[in-house]
This record gives C-alpha cells, sequence and structure tokens, in this order.
C-alpha cells in the first residue's frame, strides 16, 4: 500500500511531494485514513530549520488531524476499523509506539508516533481519541492540538475564576481557542493582543472585549487602562521571548500568572526582570494545555456540539496536500491563523 505524503527532506528548503510504502503494523500501531490535517507553527518551525539540528531527516510531519480508523495493529483495544478518530500528539491512553519506518524510492523515511501530512498514517494507539461518528471532521482535526492548547492553558494551568481578567497575547490559532476558553470560563474583560489586523478581527469574533494593536508600541500601557494594576492572568501564544516577558509585566502583583505557551526558536533565551517575580507574579509553563485526551478532547467537543465554542471564525478554505508548502508560508506571514489540509482535495 501507497500513500501521498509531504516529506522534510533538509531543513530551509520546501516539502517535498512522495509516494510512501506503508509499512506493515507494528503491535500498538493503527493505520487511519487521514481526512484533515492541521498545520501548527511547530511545523514551520521544523521546516525552516529554526528547532536546531534535524538528525532525522527525511521525515514525515504534522501532529494533528481527524481521520478514520483503517486497520489496528496487534495488541490494540482502544480503537477499531471504522472509528472517527482525533490524532494529536498529545498522549493518552493505550499503547505508547515506536513511530514507523516508510520507504521510498528505497530509502526509509522516518516518522514520530503520530504525523499527518499524508492520506494515510501508521499512528500510536495512545495518539488516537474516539469520536462520535457524525462529529464534524474539519472541527474534529482542530480538537488535536489547537484547541486543546489553547483551552487547556486557561482551564487547566491557569484556572481563572469567573469575573477574572485575561488578555491574550497572539491571536493565532492557539491563542484565539485561549479566547474562546476564556470567554467560556466567565473571565471579564477578555484581551487580544496582536500586530495583525485581520487575527484581532477574528479574535473578536471569538469572545474579546477589547483589542490592542501592538504595532503602537503601548500594549501595557493599553492594558493598564484597561484593567489598572494589571490583568489576573496572561496567555503567551507568539513563541517570542519579548513578549514572554511582557505579558509577566502585564499581569497584577500578588498573584497575577503569565502562562508561556509559545515555541521560541532554538537558541533563544528568555530575559526577565527578576523584581517581577518579587511582585508576586507567577510564571507558568504548559505542556500543551496540560490536557488527558481521553478525558479533556471529548470534554472540548461538547463545548463545539453545544455552541459554547465556535470555530467558524477560524476556518479558512481548505488546502490540497499539494499545496502544503503554500499552507506553510501563508501560516508563517500572517495570512491565517490555522490552515488546514483536505486529504482528498486535488
Amino acid at each position: 500500500m501507497k500513500t501521498p505524503a509531504a516529506v522534510l527532506v533538509e531543513t530551509g528548503r520546501p516539502l517535498v511531494l512522495a509516494e510512501l510504502e506503508v509499512p506493515r503494523l507494528a503491535p500498538g500501531q493503527v493505520l487511519v485514513e487521514v481526512t484533515f490535517s492541521g498545520v501548527c507553527h511547530t511545523q514551520v518551525l521544523e521546516t525552516r530549520g529554526f528547532r536546531g539540528e534535524d538528525r532525522y531527516v527525511p521525515h514525515c510531519l504534522g501532529h494533528e488531524g481527524s481521520g478514520t480508523v483503517l486497520e489496528a495493529g496487534p495488541g490494540v483495544a482502544k480503537v477499531k476499523p471504522g472509528d472517527q478518530v482525533i490524532l494529536s500528539w498529545m498522549k493518552g491512553s493505550g499503547a505508547d509506539a515506536p513511530g514507523p519506518h516508510y520507504r521510498w524510492d528505497g530509502r526509509v523515511v522516518n516518522a514520530g508516533a503520530i504525523t499527518t501530512f499524508s492520506r494515510y498514517a501508521v499512528i500510536s494507539e495512545n495518539r488516537l481519541t474516539v469520536l462520535t461518528n457524525d462529529f464534524p471532521m474539519q472541527e474534529a482535526a482542530l480538537l488535536g492540538c489547537a484547541v486543546p492548547t489553547g483551552m487547556g492553558a486557561v482551564f487547566n494551568t491557569a484556572r481563572p475564576a469567573p469575573g477574572q481578567s485575561l488578555a491574550v497575547f497572539g491571536a493565532g490559532g492557539i491563542g484565539l481557542c485561549a479566547v474562546a476558553a476564556a470567554a467560556v470560563a466567565g473571565c471579564i474583560p477578555v484581551i487580544a493582543v496582536d500586530v495583525e489586523p485581520r487575527k484581532l478581527e477574528v479574535a473578536r469574533r471569538m469572545g474579546v472585549s477589547h483589542c490592542i494593536d501592538a504595532t503602537a508600541g503601548r500594549v501595557l500601557e493599553e492594558i493598564e487602562a484597561i484593567c489598572p494594576g494589571g490583568v489576573d492572568i496572561a496567555i503567551e501564544a507568539t513563541g517570542r521571548p519579548s513578549v514572554m516577558a511582557q505579558a509577566l509585566a502585564s499581569v497584577r502583583g500578588q498573584g497575577g500568572a503569565a502562562v508561556v505557551v509559545g515555541n521560541a526558536r532554538h537558541g533563544e533565551r528568555l530575559e526577565i526582570d527578576p523584581r517581577q517575580l518579587n511582585l508576586g507574579k507567577r510564571l507558568l509553563g504548559t505542556w500543551g494545555g496540560d490536557n488527558w485526551p481521553d478525558r479533556d478532547f471529548l470534554r472540548y467537543g461538547k463545548l463545539v456540539r453545544a455552541g459554547k465554542l465556535d470555530l467558524a471564525p477560524m476556518m479558512v478554505e481548505p488546502y490540497p496536500l499539494s499545496d502544503i508548502n503554500r499552507a506553510l508560508d501563508d501560516l508563517e506571514a500572517g495570512r491565517t491563523v490555522r490552515p488546514l489540509v483536505q486529504m482528498d482535495l486535488r
């Protein structure tokens, strides 16, 4: 069996479209027909070489998506053929199987326990979460990373009380999901900070009460005008160390918390004024929103079903796999907040 796939052959170069031979399933592995794959800034960092030396090229990419189980390998009990599933890099229950080795013109192509930039993919059992078969597959793809990372940073890491104020730095896919979580949690006000007017417009549709254009260079002053003394919680979703420091500076003393979600480039360092910590502020990290997929992914799905989480403002026309490099370019340039690749498009 073969599958079309987008392969990273060399960092700093476009992904290469290839026909890969799919290996037989090992214990704990599952063959999935991918319907939609999300495109994340992590893949931008990987393809551009911003995560340091890549010792695994050539390899497959992608870590969030939706699809249908075609075959379950030995020992798999969590899913069965015909199940609709969320594909995520976050580990849930089930076997933690090793990544497969595809073949391409006699070469070995590496892959992790999950990759999604292909029509068919061999996935570790614990990277799959079963959905009801009538759940929209386009929205389901975002439940693999964007939604749980952004919403989990609010619900699981920051844990705001109703009425607390919250600012989100970076209105990309993850930041917008943090905005939505803040609205569901009853935060007042909810502030979005970004340099792209189009992203701030999407943020308005996702539930923010105030938008701040960071290009004016007065972010902290504008936050102070909205929330004297600073916000209760700040969520950083840009991956820029200077913005991480700004997020910490934006929260109030004696209990304010800044949660860093964004991934910085390899070698970058965060410098903060230690007096910010002496004021009683907290700087928190999060592992993708600190989710337990078997519990949290279905909870986010219920919010979608109930109309409490509207992902429509984030949606754009899906890209075919043949346009994967354009999707990466559009994401990096801020022309879209969360590209989706639809595998059956030509």
